[in-house]
Parts: structure tokens; sequence; C-alpha cells
């Protein structure tokens, strides 16, 4: 029983991982070091839409994943 709670607790850290890289993509996140926002800038204009994508879809599949762990743990 424990171990399908630490699993499900991954679970939402890779989910939480996916929305964190979403909204690096979308630039929502904010910068104290101004050349750290600018690095991340240069590189999010490079590859943001590949990031978006693969986020989106991490993010799908850990909540499949979540929801069908949840399901399994109740019956």
């Amino acid at each position: 029983m424990i171990w399908e709670i630490i699993g499900l607790l991954i679970e939402f850290l890779f989910l939480g991982i996916g929305l964190y890289l979403y909204l690096f993509a979308i630039g929502r996140l904010k910068y104290s070091n101004e050349e750290n926002r600018k690095k991340a800038e240069a590189f999010r204009t490079q590859s943001g839409s590949m990031i978006r994508i693969l986020a989106l879809a991490l993010m799908a599949f850990m909540v499949v994943n979540i929801v069908l762990h949840i399901k399994d743990l109740i019956s």
C-alpha cells in the first residue's frame, strides 16, 4: 500500500514538472536575475514550441495515470 502512495506522489511530481515546463515555454516565469531572463528568452525563442508540445503531452499522460491510479486505489 505504501508503494502505491509513493507511486501516486511521483506521478504528481511529474505533473508538476510538466506544468513548470509549460509555464516556462509560454514565458510566465519570473526571473530575479536579468542575465538569466535573457538566456531563458533566447532558449525559449529557439525551442519554445517543442517544449510546449512536450509539456502538454507529459501533463495529459500524467493526468490519465493519476486518474487510473486513484481509481485502482479506491477499488
